[in-house]
């Protein structure tokens, strides 16, 4: 397990279907040491806060175990921040990591929130229609880390497992029944019985209950 790279980027202006519009999801990987807060990286920054960054949503991260996959479905070679996350690592994938896992990153402390819900923005870089549903019929998502200790972090510093969530609820286990077996009742409460899952994730599960839809 290791971080593979650290990256930040400013929003940004592109053209998509004829519409101009702002996305912070081209980023570059950073050199040296950056400091990580409570809601966001040193240098870094989203251009739609309704559904990016904050708390829940500080630092998204995705393996590059999976860039071999994309490489083949995009016909290109792809570098750290291909999926616009801001950590790039290597050895750590959604089938491995839970909900509510605590990790040391470099100086801080972070933990592990909800999968990545990718947006449309995805399909915006990479110029397909079809991008953001291929990221959920995979379950190669990535995934988000709240910040319990802020601090600096870098490629050459500490990487860590601190504490495994004891209900092993892993990020793998939610994409699946938040996308394919979504009437899996038992499944649903398991997920909710999570205090660390995000507020948002949360909601949703809760609204399909509530919507006898599980």
């Amino acid at each position: 397990m290791e971080v593979v790279s650290v990256n930040a980027g400013k929003p940004q202006s592109v053209t998509y279907q004829g519409k101009e519009l702002s996305t912070g999801i081209f980023k570059q990987p950073v050199n040296g040491p950056v400091y990580l807060d409570w809601t966001q990286l040193e240098g870094d920054g989203q251009a739609d806060l309704r559904y990016h960054g904050g708390p829940d949503k500080a630092l998204c991260v995705y393996s590059a175990d999976h860039y071999p996959h994309w490489e083949n479905v995009l016909k290109q070679p792809l570098i750290p921040a291909a999926f616009g996350e801001n950590i790039t690592v290597r050895g750590l994938t959604e089938e491995a990591v839970c909900i509510g896992d605590i990790f040391q990153l470099g100086e801080a402390v972070v933990q592990v929130s909800q999968p990545r819900r990718p947006c449309f923005k995805l399909n915006v870089r990479y110029g397909r229609t079809d991008l953001v549903d291929l990221v959920q019929q995979t379950g190669f998502s990535g995934f988000y880390f709240r910040v319990l200790q802020p601090g600096l972090i870098g490629t050459d510093m500490p990487f860590r497992l601190l504490e495994r969530q004891h209900a092993e609820v892993s990020v793998a286990f939610v994409n699946r029944i938040r996308y394919h077996d979504k009437g899996n009742r038992a499944a649903i409460e398991r997920i909710l019985a999570v205090k660390e899952l995000s507020d948002s994730w949360r909601a949703a599960f809760e609204s399909r209950l509530s919507a006898g839809q599980a």
